[in-house]
């Protein structure tokens, strides 16, 4: 295996992407880096959610060939599925934490869902995924008590619990406004440099401009690479 192949945390080959015996993407083909930071732009319907769910196993590629956090996609079982999505952190839109714990136990749920047991690790693990987000003196806030950027960040950090390979964050930005939309991306920015891949969907124009990196675009049947706006 080639260095370049060792860092490949997505690959896909002449895929052919259906959603309902419907085909909404063909000829797809995608190379995403270890700690890169791209942006995934297309209008709705495009086929951006349908390319996540690709990469998140809730939809099987039909042609092609698919390699996420090392799993082949063409032999991907169902019974797979939860292994493959524990390389990944999810972060969307609608924050979905849980209203009656606090950050603490909310994290803590998430863990022991993904077979974590031991209680010292599990504090440890915690304490420092909210380090990373910046939140560690809100441990015991439950959600109502906080900002809508600081729920996101909790978000991100549960995203962060299992040391994903990637991050697939589906307009994080969404609920946010201008200045707080900023903080989360130089957030993500900043987990993709110390090595874990993030893919962000967003219709937000002005937050690429500012902070530019690599776009793709879903287009026309097709996923473009490298587009400008």
């Amino acid at each position: 295996m080639s260095i370049k192949e060792a860092s490949t945390v997505i690959k896909l080959k002449n895929v052919e992407i259906y959603q309902q015996k419907h085909l909404v993407l063909s000829n797809v083909n995608l190379d995403i880096a270890q700690g890169e930071f791209l942006y995934l732009i297309g209008q709705s319907g495009s086929g951006k959610s349908s390319l996540l769910k690709i990469i998140y196993g809730d939809l099987y590629i039909a042609n092609g060939e698919g390699m996420v956090a090392g799993f082949d996609l063409k032999k991907l079982h169902e019974n797979d599925v939860p292994y493959l999505r524990r390389k990944l952190g999810i972060v969307f839109q609608d924050f979905h934490l849980l209203n009656d714990r606090t950050v603490e136990k909310n994290l803590e749920f998430a863990l022991r869902a993904t077979g974590w047991k031991e209680k010292g690790l599990i504090e440890n693990r915690i304490l420092d995924v909210l380090e990373k987000v910046g939140l560690r003196s809100k441990l015991k806030k439950m959600p109502h008590e906080l900002s809508g950027g600081e729920q996101q960040r909790v978000v991100i950090a549960r995203a962060l619990l299992n040391n994903p390979e990637i991050i697939l964050a589906d307009e994080p930005t969404g609920n946010l406004d201008p200045a707080t939309s900023e903080e989360i991306v130089l957030l993500l920015r900043d987990i993709a440099s110390s090595g874990t891949a993030v893919l962000m969907a967003t219709h937000d124009y002005q937050i690429i401009k500012n902070m530019p990196a690599r776009i793709l675009r879903t287009a026309d049947g097709g996923l473009h690479d490298n587009v400008s706006i």
